[in-house]
């Protein structure tokens, strides 16, 4: 990679199947930007406190600066803490509405939360309001594994389905949109839900417009080199190839160069053939980056830096 590659993008986002090596690429692609003088922000989304194992610090969910490394910061967000902060935001004024016409209890508030696409949806918002914060020079974001991306592209046409369905179910049980109308126009509420409702549709359009723009929004893809990297990759891809999304790098991990032993040996073998195919299918739209199986565990700054040297390779001279 040349640092030229992101010189416009304010969101990377890093993607790719489970165990492929996405958080250690990912936090090597931070370090080289922060190195390079850009005040960074690394955030992940996975499961598991990932960052915090990698770096060897206690990151958590709050923007914290990681210890060796100048202008870099990282952020690991759950799914938790994104609903909380959905019911924060829209709890409120979605039960001052229903409550305005009816006696159902706040959990309502719980149920519209677990409607589909709000997790991810409201994900990328929060992301999104840290990358236009200004805070930052750039945002790599460590996405959960593969699912959580394909959901991501799935999400606006199952959110506002959503949307839609619970538009007609308010209509239809209150009798008619004149009704709704008188109803929830009563002084104890501000907004009605269908207001609320289309707001939410702006926003999942904003969001969609933001990750489809190039110049704001790159990708980057981790797989290795085996029949089921390879396959969720090319299914990552069309995906990504559906919603007019354009991967600019495909970095294959783990790969065997020295084969010192019959094991090596044949995994090399095997190796070469995915690459191959990789090569044949993605090599002339997209940058495919090698990097090395290594003899140790990446955890630590060094052994970070180390990683980045290879992703982004010193120029002679």
């Amino acid at each position: 990679m040349q640092k030229s590659d992101f010189s416009k993008s304010r969101l990377i986002m890093v993607g790719g199947k489970g165990g492929v090596g996405k958080t250690t690429c990912s936090a090597a692609l931070a370090y080289h930007l922060a190195r390079s003088g850009e005040k960074t922000l690394l955030i992940s989304s996975d499961p598991t406190p990932s960052l915090s194992d990698i770096f060897e610090a206690e990151i958590g969910p709050k923007e914290k600066r990681i210890k060796g490394v100048e202008n870099l910061y990282g952020l690991e967000i759950s799914s938790e803490i994104i609903l909380q902060r959905w019911k924060e935001r829209f709890g409120p004024e979605i039960h001052e509405v229903i409550s305005a016409f009816s006696n159902l209890d706040y959990d309502f508030v719980d149920y519209i939360g677990g409607a589909p696409g709000i997790e991810e949806e409201y994900m990328l918002q929060a992301i999104l309001e840290l990358v236009e914060s200004g805070k930052y020079e750039r945002v790599v974001w460590d996405t959960a594994p593969a699912g959580h991306t394909l959901r991501l592209l799935h999400l606006p046409q199952l959110f506002l389905n959503h949307l839609e369905a619970a538009a007609r179910f308010y209509m239809n049980l209150y009798g008619a949109f004149e009704r709704v109308a008188r109803t929830v126009r009563l002084k104890k509420s501000k907004k009605t839900i269908l207001q609320i409702i289309e707001g939410w549709k702006d926003l999942s359009q904003k969001l969609l417009d933001f990750i489809r723009d190039g110049e704001k929004t790159a990708y980057v893809m981790v797989t290795i080199a085996e029949a089921l990297g390879v396959r969720l990759t090319e299914r990552l891809l069309k995906d990504f190839d559906d919603f007019h999304l354009t991967v600019g790098h495909l970095i294959v991990n783990n790969l065997v160069l020295e084969a010192d032993c019959d094991f090596h040996r044949q995994r090399q073998a095997m190796q070469r053939k995915y690459l191959k195919m990789l090569k044949d299918s993605y090599g002339r739209r997209m940058r495919l980056i090698e990097v090395p199986l290594l003899p140790y565990e990446v955890r630590g700054v060094k052994r970070i830096a180390q990683v980045a040297e290879i992703l982004f390779p010193s120029r002679p001279g």
